[in-house]
């Protein structure tokens, strides 16, 4: 049965290179960049070899035990990515649980993720291959780091699921993961900036997290090196017993799981229209209350906003308060990314958006909708970042040059969102998904369509951005109107163009747009 389990994963990652051009050439890509990766692993194992062996040792356990971590916390980020590994596929058939666990465990590492984990950690066991006995027992270490991977990342997911399938749950979790990956770099940065010496601090991390399920497995080769067999036995029950409890755990949640129906969580009821009852009764204010709703309901738009508070934390760690003129490019920053938000606004509404085909509605009426919507959100937010980014650097004199390129940014990238999002459509998480689930084979496409909108925003904001530029190296009142003007002036004139040529794309291709949807859900 393991075998049937693994034959269908492999069937069906196959049939996805046949359907989609874009998936073939996603996995192209992302398999060079793991054979990077594994090619590194491979050189500094290598390389660790020639050092003291204590040292080696540190290095792998840390670095294992930050790969554990990883595969640990990607539930969180990647619930319901995978969906041909939901264990209720499997309700209807009499499989054995064993067997399913084990099939479920190995099918899971299918793909270019679980191949590279795979062969980096046997990478790492050339680090003793002068020590032929430390060599065997690395090897036995990665065997464990890759099932402490395997099975942990599935049977937290099991865990999780009843959870997860509350919508609010989600998008709590996600602003949970998000804004350590936000806070990650410059806490590091200021964390190892005072911590000093890696030899110092480097032998102690390591000795707590060898006696941890993280990185226990890979302290194995660098205990029998040494001759610290005790060590090394203690450190080989604690890997098996953490494998054994985990696959306990993950066999507990499974059988829940396929006995318990699925649970949607409480059901909030709300009063009135919401939206609609607070913006004009016309086509594009209907379209902008249903936008806003998606802003404020669908978890899918929540990535784009759940990071706001916490944007000024980067600047401040690394430039401080007073003087920190970084903090003037917060606002400008900020404009871009709510500008661009609605760059697959089409693709988000799914197969809802035959009610404009059907209905008649105009494309410009979707369009001004549509940026009405993200301007009510970009516009408050840029305004009192930009207001703050003054006040808290003391550089009162450049605001206005800031208030100019933002708005200038802002409006440019509504402009440009507003001609993406009807010429270039892509598969994007269905209505109900988290934001980190993506269909397979659109990863490469949301990447090109993002970096043309990245280059388009950046060279229709080029005039604007170096008068910004200026204004802040210099403070000139010239630089600053110029600022101002350009800003102001290009961002209306290219908003307005953007909204028509987009609403034009969609009046002449409503029913072909609708039909590429439709191929999605």
């Amino acid at each position: 049965m393991v075998a049937v389990i693994l034959r269908m994963k492999l069937t069906l990652v196959l049939n996805g290179f046949r359907r989609s051009v874009w998936q073939t050439v996603g996995f192209v890509l992302a398999s060079l960049y793991a054979l990077f990766v594994v090619g590194v692993v491979l050189a500094a194992s290598i390389g660790l070899s020639f050092v003291d062996i204590d040292l080696a040792r540190d290095v792998l356990v840390v670095g294992g035990a930050v790969v554990v971590v990883g595969w640990w916390v990607l539930p969180l980020l990647s619930f319901g990515l995978d969906a041909t590994l939901d264990p209720r596929r499997f309700q209807q058939f009499a499989i054995p649980r064993r067997d399913l666990v084990t099939g479920l465990a190995v099918a899971g590492m299918v793909g270019v993720p679980g191949a590279a984990t795979v062969l980096a950690a046997l990478s790492t066991s050339l680090a003793w291959w002068h020590e032929p006995i430390a060599l065997i027992a690395a090897v036995v270490g990665a065997a464990l780091g890759v099932a402490m991977c395997a099975v942990g990342s599935r049977a937290l997911a099991a865990l999780i699921a009843p959870l997860m399938e509350w919508r609010r749950f989600r998008e709590v979790a996600a602003v949970v993961v998000i804004v350590p990956l936000i806070m990650l770099a410059p806490m590091a940065s200021r964390l190892i900036g005072t911590m000093g010496d890696p030899d110092e601090w480097l032998p102690q991390v390591a000795d707590v997290l060898s006696w941890t399920p993280f990185g226990a497995p890979w302290s194995l080769g660098g205990d029998v090196a040494e001759g610290q067999w005790l060590f090394a036995g203690a450190r080989l029950l604690v890997s098996v017993a953490s494998v054994a409890l985990l696959l306990v755990a993950w066999d507990a949640a499974l059988t829940r799981t396929l006995v318990r129906p699925p649970s949607r969580g409480p059901v909030a009821r709300g009063q009135g229209y919401g939206w609609f009852d607070r913006l004009p009764a016309t086509r594009s204010g209907a379209i902008a209350a249903r936008c806003l709703t998606y802003w404020q309901r669908d978890p899918r738009y929540a990535g784009s906003v759940a990071f706001l508070p916490f944007i000024p934390i980067p600047f401040i760690v690394f430039g401080g308060l007073e003087g920190n003129t970084s903090l003037l490019l917060m606002a400008p920053i900020v404009a871009y990314v709510l500008g661009f938000a609605i760059s697959a606004d089409l693709s988000y509404d799914n197969t809802a958006f035959w009610l404009h085909v059907t209905t008649g509605v105009r494309g410009v009426a979707d369009r001004w909708g549509r940026v009405t919507a993200a301007s009510i959100l970009a516009v408050p937010t840029v305004l009192l970042l930009a207001v703050g980014g003054a006040w808290a650097s003391g550089e009162w004199d450049r605001l206005l040059a800031v208030l100019g390129a933002s708005f200038g940014v802002l409006m440019v990238a509504l402009g440009a969102s507003s001609v993406l999002s009807a010429r270039f459509l892509y598969a994007v998480q269905k209505p109900g998904e988290g934001m980190f689930a993506q269909p397979q084979g659109s990863t490469t496409a949301i990447l090109v369509a993002q970096t043309i909108g990245m280059l388009a925003v950046g060279l229709l904001s080029a005039p604007t951005l170096v008068a910004f530029t200026i204004a802040l190296a210099t403070g000139g009142m010239w630089a600053t109107a110029l600022t101002v003007v350009l800003g102001l002036g290009s961002g209306i004139a290219l908003l307005i163009i953007g909204v028509r040529k987009g609403g034009e794309i969609v009046d002449r291709r409503g029913p072909e747009i609708l039909q590429q949807i439709a191929a999605w859900a």
